[in-house]
């Protein structure tokens, strides 16, 4: 059965409190938790404070990806404010292996996440030591936009190598995921779907994530 994660950057920060509780009491699995820097992506978000102030409601895990430039200065940061899985960029990590070691010292879960045009290739020599691979469906930095199609093509494609080499890596699709795209995606080969727009822009938040969890 494959996971659904809202995002919470599509909530209403003026009632975060209210948007964590409705999570906890849905069918989502995880928090999804965007980190903007201004510097990798065009956009700013939230930091260490915040997910803190989550971390004291929410009751699922939290699924910090970072959108920032030298991760690494940070991630021991991300963990204290509360931090269950922690995904880093492969174009903004030239050190990736070490990234990945230092999440993984915290006794946490590590993730890559690749953006529309970086190759699932590139992932090769790093595969087997990752817990989950992000595949950004749309471009990095801001909510609401279009899921891009070969996107499918990806989720194909990675879902070959992780099956090839015998491991057990989530694949996360991240952007542009609605009802009506989250059945051909899982079929494809994800198995964690993030989903803000969708889920917090709905009439019933609750029942959009029942729908993305039944597809």
């Amino acid at each position: 059965m494959h996971l659904v994660a809202p995002s919470l950057l599509a909530a209403d920060f003026l009632h975060l409190e209210d948007a964590c509780r409705l999570v906890n009491e849905s069918k989502a699995d995880w928090f999804h938790l965007d980190v903007m820097d201004g510097r990798f992506v065009p956009n700013i978000s939230y930091g260490m404070s915040i997910i803190e102030q989550i971390r004291t409601v929410a009751q699922k895990p939290c699924d910090v990806h970072l959108m920032i430039e030298e991760p690494g200065r940070y991630v021991a940061d991300f963990k204290a404010a509360g931090a269950d899985h922690i995904t880093v960029h492969w174009e903004a990590c030239p050190h990736l292996h070490r990234n990945i070691q230092q999440i993984k010292s915290l006794g946490i879960t590590a993730g890559v996440a690749i953006n529309p045009a970086t190759p699932v290739d590139f992932l090769t020599s790093i595969l087997p030591e990752l817990d989950l691979v992000l595949i950004m469906s749309v471009n990095p930095g801001f909510g609401g936009q279009t899921f891009i199609s070969h996107t499918f093509q990806k989720i194909r494609k990675l879902r070959k190598m992780i099956h090839d080499l015998g491991l057990h890596t989530h694949i996360e699709v991240d952007g542009g995921i609605s009802v009506e795209n989250a059945g051909p995606i899982v079929q494809a080969g994800a198995d964690v779907l993030v989903a803000g727009s969708t889920v917090f822009h709905a009439p019933d938040p609750v029942a959009a994530i029942a729908k993305l969890k039944s597809v």
